[in-house]
């Protein structure tokens, strides 16, 4: 008697019948993982449910149905925002590379007193929260601490306002803890930003953060005008202090789509499965906050082709982009997080 299938070799069946163009087997193996799969059950359940979703959405050219079939109501902004700072607490590996990221640009920047920070991803701002309190205890005094905040629509929507209530939050933060403080606001796209959007002074020290934004930004792959070079390029250009980089370890941009969905599984799996261990048993606010923010995921990754914006490439490629752009490696040793830790910087 053959053992019972289970759910990842299904769903990678599934991937391999629509790679090669077979409807009807496809077909046929959606409807078992609809058996075998819940947004409800353990880690690798849920994350089939997802990628199931998604696998439809392929065969049918439409993404907009996701959440439907996943009776999962589209969360509204606040919830979105809620979900995400959620996950960015939970999970272990966005947290490590924002504390490493703000590790790296306090070192660089020790004995610096006025100090301006590019961020190409600023979010709702809350990485700069622990970054702002720990130049509070600089001894001497802090440094002026200036911020260009760089922003996208797609926290525009999870935000559910502009740029404007990030740099109210962060000046709140700052006068509560006496770091002099200014917010520039730089409402563009970060594949179209320009020098005079950074706003630059004399005097400052700059550091520069992309944070999991760089390869959204096309390369000439994606487009002829090379948007990602021309940036790095930019701020080669503006002899920063430290660039740092925060990117998944998932190669999605490869030319086939089953060895890209394969690595789309094996990546999320990992984070599921921290999101179990980091919770209660009886918890089910996760289980809702990944049906916030799971489906936009599992569209991304798995409807979408080769070669887009918005696709993470293998880490060495986007090396070899930066290093191209006249960067090269730099190791610090900080106190947090423990052990060395590379930037690339100028």
């Amino acid at each position: 008697m053959a053992p019972k299938p289970d759910v990842k070799q299904v769903v990678i069946a599934c991937a391999r019948a629509i790679s090669d163009a077979d409807a009807s087997n496809a077909a046929g193996l959606m409807d078992m993982l609809e058996q075998m799969v819940s947004v409800l059950g353990d880690p690798v359940q849920r994350l089939g449910a997802y990628l199931l979703e998604g696998l439809r959405a392929k065969l049918e050219f439409s993404g907009s149905r996701i959440y439907r079939r996943l009776r999962c109501k589209e969360p509204t902004s606040l919830e979105l925002m809620t979900s995400m700072h959620f996950l960015y607490e939970i999970c272990p590996y966005w947290k490590f590379a924002y504390v490493s990221a703000n590790a790296i640009i306090t070192k660089a920047m020790e004995n610096e007193h006025r100090i301006h920070i590019i961020d190409f991803q600023i979010a709702q701002g809350t990485q700069w929260i622990p970054f702002i309190q720990a130049l509070a205890q600089r001894p001497g005094g802090p440094p002026l601490l200036r911020i260009t905040g760089i922003d996208d629509s797609d926290s525009a929507h999870a935000r559910g306002a502009g740029l404007e209530i990030v740099g109210q939050k962060l000046l709140s933060i700052a006068e509560s803890c006496n770091v002099p403080f200014e917010f520039h606001d730089a409402a563009v796209s970060s594949s179209e930003v320009e020098l005079q959007n950074l706003m630059i002074q004399p005097g400052e020290a700059l550091a520069v953060n992309f944070p999991y934004i760089l390869h959204h930004i096309p390369d000439e792959s994606v487009s002829t005008l090379n948007h990602r070079d021309r940036v790095l390029r930019l701020i080669k250009s503006l002899s920063p202090r430290v660039v740092t980089i925060v990117e998944q370890e998932s190669n999605t941009n490869t030319s086939s789509f089953l060895p890209r969905f394969v690595e789309t599984f094996d990546y999320y799996k990992a984070m599921f499965e921290s999101i179990d261990v980091a919770r209660s048993r009886d918890d089910k606010q996760p289980d809702q906050h990944e049906q916030n923010c799971g489906p936009g995921h599992c569209e991304h990754d798995s409807l979408r082709g080769a070669r887009e914006d918005g696709k993470a490439g293998a880490f060495w490629q986007m090396e070899v982009e930066i290093s191209n752009g006249g960067f090269n490696r730099a190791i610090f040793e900080c106190d947090a997080p423990r052990g060395p830790v590379d930037p690339l910087c100028d």
